[in-house]
């Protein structure tokens, strides 16, 4: 029997037992038990895919993956460790001025039921439905080649902040529609002006729910690999520039599952994706958490 399948037992008799417990207690009806269940198989899905990366990944996740260079003997994902977190702040610092300022001119300026209100949010939602290949394709004829930008990290870093842009307009707009209206009539009220009001009362409220709009759009920036394909490209070597090409993680465990040599070391590059996922989830909320105390 092997270690996964004794996991599953395990944890479906904490379940089943779980379940007759409070059944006998009577503390369990017929919506609890729904709820119940629910929520076990979300987080019974998640414990599962990231137990199985991990038993897969740490018997190959050696020093040698950590080496400045990439080659053939080692497939070091250093590279593509520094080129992540470049594509992610760069991305993440051209998207979000734009997508928080349209978002404030969407709640805060615009009058209810303008038509450039109704042209930009279908806009908004017309591009967050696109499929990422398109913005890959869309991003390989204008910025790789129109541009002549060629594949760099330029060419896929205003890609891919093309897509996120949604994302942030819509959970900003969101975040800004929750802040009480007496807020701001308050503040007006006191003698302040529009926009000292949105910056000092509205924003530092409305934080929380913009910081959990980056984190989501940083999420997909890391996982993304159809749009960084066609314009980041999938060079190997360490960036020198933002003109270089390089590959980030996602990009780099999908070229090593995809060539059969390095299986276990896309295990291992899906072990480290999902560490620098949750680090940057965490510091992205602390800072947000910090924001809001320091406007309060």
């Amino acid at each position: 029997m092997t270690t996964q399948i004794k996991i599953i037992l395990i944890f479906l008799a904490i379940v089943l037992g779980s379940i007759f417990f409070l059944k006998s207690k009577k503390m369990l009806n017929g919506y609890r038990l729904a709820s119940m269940l629910s929520v076990i198989l979300t987080f019974g899905s998640l414990l599962w895919i990231v137990i199985y990366i991990v038993g897969k990944g740490v018997p190959y996740l050696t020093p040698s993956l950590f080496e400045w260079e990439y080659t053939t003997e080692n497939v070091s994902m250093m590279p593509s460790i520094i080129t992540t977190l470049i594509v992610v702040f760069l991305g993440i610092l051209i998207a979000t001025p734009i997508g928080v300022f349209t978002a404030i001119y969407l709640v805060e300026y615009a009058k209810p039921g303008s038509k450039v209100v109704e042209v930009i949010r279908l806009a908004a939602e017309t591009l967050q439905g696109i499929p990422s290949i398109v913005y890959g394709l869309f991003g390989m004829l204008f910025f790789v080649t129109r541009l002549e930008l060629s594949f760099s990290i330029l060419s896929g870093v205003f890609t891919i902040s093309i897509m996120i842009l949604p994302l942030i307009i819509r959970s900003t707009e969101e975040a800004l529609k929750s802040v009480n209206d007496s807020l701001r009539h308050a503040s007006l009220a006191l003698g302040a002006g529009k926009l000292r009001t949105i910056f000092t009362v509205v924003l530092p409220i409305a934080m929380p729910g913009i910081v959990a709009g980056i984190v989501l759009a940083t999420g997909r920036i890391v996982g993304e690999t159809a749009c960084l394909i066609y314009t980041l490209g999938t060079a190997t070597q360490m960036p020198t520039g933002l003109t270089s090409s390089s590959r980030t993680l996602a990009l780099h465990m999908y070229m090593l599952s995809s060539e059969g040599l390095h299986v276990g070391e896309a295990y291992a590059t899906a072990m480290v994706l999902l560490a620098v996922v949750l680090l940057i989830n965490y510091v992205s909320t602390k800072i947000g958490n910090k924001l809001s105390e320091g406007a309060n």
